[in-house]
């Protein structure tokens, strides 16, 4: 490899890529150039998203050596290791409770859509022909050299996501890409590759063939973004949104949501893209549990939520959705138009302006009152709490007395 194959950093960029002097990363790459020099260098997303002005948030090193001295090396080097994915040659080096992926230089043997069989080499630009888009092949040295087979470079300066070489050979080879295709142009670029666009269009079945955890994970990723609906839009000019889920969309509310709340979590604009035609779309995707529940919360709670409540009703649907449903659902509201941007205003005003109070009664003054344990205990409490709320959570001397009340009203 002849030295104008790499382009070193400019200051401006470098500037960019600080976490080159991360002590985590310093130690990885010294264990491994220690074992051969020259090989080891950064790949992947920490290289694109630093070229493109983002922090990255993931560390990927590529390189020459075989799995097994991979280990070796960091072994000798007093660092442990995670063997997470050894037949596709990656090994986690994990550093002060930081884990790094290590993955040996690869060349696809044979692919079927959803995963590749791959043989390892020491070829960087046969490994960099293997990946899936221009931006996503460019790597750097660990002192500061750019190695660019695929011009990724030209693609990044450009604010364009292509695929490498043949689109739809390369979306044949794991029609993931095709989801990815979206979320990369949505994050980095303002338009789409027609040539891409069109082979997704055309391979669009294929991602039948995905897991649903996968496809759940990147769509949910696409989610995310502040510019999920640009995604949205072209993936259901594509034809590609309906083989994720066969309901009607709105994307529309999407472009609302994201507005108000560009940061908005994912399973949050799932329950305004579908709305109450998503019922089964948690497990479609293979969702945690947790993110069914704030999708489902949201819908709920956004039932609740119209044009003429009052500050007092704002409270006590703040105090039992919680404070982080509730502006969910505030914001699920507003982007599904039963609430107009001043209603959505005035009530996130209200809410800004209040804390919820603690209950200061339990079920055990109720027992210590002479009531025995069991199911009343849990009805007399709740009924006070009812009470409590209705009238707009006065203070603990009458609490008190709304308590002493409904366990007379029990024993009555």
């Amino acid at each position: 490899m002849s030295a104008d194959e790499f382009t070193p950093l400019t200051a401006k960029q470098r500037a960019r890529f600080d976490w080159l002097r991360s002590a985590p990363l310093k130690k990885v790459i010294a264990a491994l150039e220690a074992a051969e020099p020259g090989s080891a260098r950064f790949v992947g997303g920490c290289v694109r998203d630093a070229l493109f002005g983002a922090a990255p948030k993931d560390f990927d090193v590529a390189t020459t050596l075989p799995p097994d001295a991979v280990i070796a090396a960091l072994n000798t080097a007093g660092l442990r290791s995670a063997p997470t994915g050894l037949e596709h040659g990656t090994v986690t080096a994990i550093v002060d409770h930081y884990g790094v992926e290590v993955t040996t230089l690869r060349a696809d043997v044979s692919t079927d859509g959803r995963r590749a069989s791959v043989a390892f080499t020491r070829d960087w630009a046969v490994d960099a022909a293997r990946r899936d888009f221009t931006i996503n092949a460019i790597y750097l040295t660990p002192d500061g050299q750019l190695y660019d087979p695929i011009a990724g470079i030209a693609d990044i300066e450009a604010g364009r996501v292509r695929f490498i070489g043949d689109a739809t050979r390369r979306i044949n080879e794991d029609f993931l890409r095709i989801l990815r295709f979206f979320r990369f142009t949505a994050r980095f670029s303002k338009s789409f590759d027609a040539t891409g666009l069109a082979a997704c269009a055309a391979q669009k079945g294929g991602i039948a063939r995905l897991s649903a955890e996968r496809i759940g994970a990147e769509f949910m990723a696409i989610l995310a973004l502040p510019r999920a609906a640009f995604a949205l839009r072209a993936m259901q000019d594509a034809g590609v949104l309906q083989g994720i889920w066969d309901a009607p969309e709105n994307i529309d509310a999407v472009v609302r949501l994201k507005n108000i709340a560009p940061n908005a979590l994912a399973p949050v604009v799932l329950a305004v893209l579908f709305g109450s035609r998503g019922g089964g779309v948690g497990a479609r995707l293979r969702l945690s549990n947790a993110e069914k529940a704030i999708r489902s919360n949201t819908l709920k709670g956004a039932e609740q939520i119209v044009p003429n409540l009052s500050d007092k009703d704002v409270r006590g649907l703040i105090y039992r959705l919680g404070r982080d449903v509730f502006h969910d659902a505030a914001a699920a509201a507003f982007a599904l138009e039963q609430l107009n941007e001043a209603a959505h205003a005035r009530i996130l005003a209200v809410a800004k302006a209040w804390q919820a109070p603690v209950m200061s009664v339990s079920g055990r003054h109720i027992i210590d009152a002479g009531v025995p344990a069991g199911p009343v205990v849990a009805q007399i409490l709740s009924a006070t709490e009812a009470q409590w709320i209705a009238e707009d959570f006065p203070e603990s001397s009458r609490l008190i007395e709304i308590l002493e009340t409904q366990i007379a009203a029990m024993r009555a």
